[in-house]
């Protein structure tokens, strides 16, 4: 305990992005934030997820995930890749996660990785769009992904998306 209050209070531990954490530390917190988000998940009571939920998450996915989460075919934005961590591909991570998982992960967000809460911009609806997106990419080929819109408010995919009343839409 006194060893791990001289590295706090001397700033001994290197916090900076463009390093990985030490093994151990990085064990801590991924583990952490496993146990946290299957645990929470568990408490939340998902809706059927249907197609037409999947198209109306279409277009916010796009517009606000993409750029750190890729999609398929799609690379991050360059700028993600200097996260720590870096943010899962979630064309590929997704089948490691339920929907109510990933519901609660874009409602809540994580502390300390760069992945906001969506929660206090958009209504429930949407983020559920959003988790349904999320749950099919693994299944879905760049030619359906592509065919998607990225026009976030307007066009393919973008009913469902509605914004918490008295908020505005965040920039993407």
């Amino acid at each position: 305990m006194l060893i791990a209050l001289i590295v706090i209070l001397t700033g001994g531990y290197n916090v900076a992005a463009s390093e990985r954490h030490n093994p151990i530390v990085g064990w801590a917190l991924n583990t952490t934030f496993v146990n946290s988000v299957q645990r929470h998940g568990d408490e939340v009571s998902a809706p059927e997820l249907t197609r037409a939920m999947v198209d109306a998450g279409a277009s916010p996915y796009k517009a606000m995930c993409q750029h750190c989460h890729g999609g398929v075919g799609a690379s991050r934005a360059e700028w993600a890749q200097g996260m720590r961590p870096i943010p899962p591909a979630l064309a590929n991570a997704a089948e490691q996660w339920s929907a109510p998982e990933v519901f609660w992960l874009v409602k809540h967000g994580v502390k300390m990785t760069g992945m906001p809460a969506f929660g206090a911009t958009h209504d429930d609806q949407t983020i559920w769009n959003i988790a349904a997106f999320v749950q099919a990419l693994p299944e879905m080929s760049e030619a359906q992904y592509a065919a998607y819109s990225s026009d976030h408010g307007s066009g393919d995919g973008a009913e469902g998306h509605r914004h918490a009343p008295g908020t505005a839409p965040h920039g993407g």
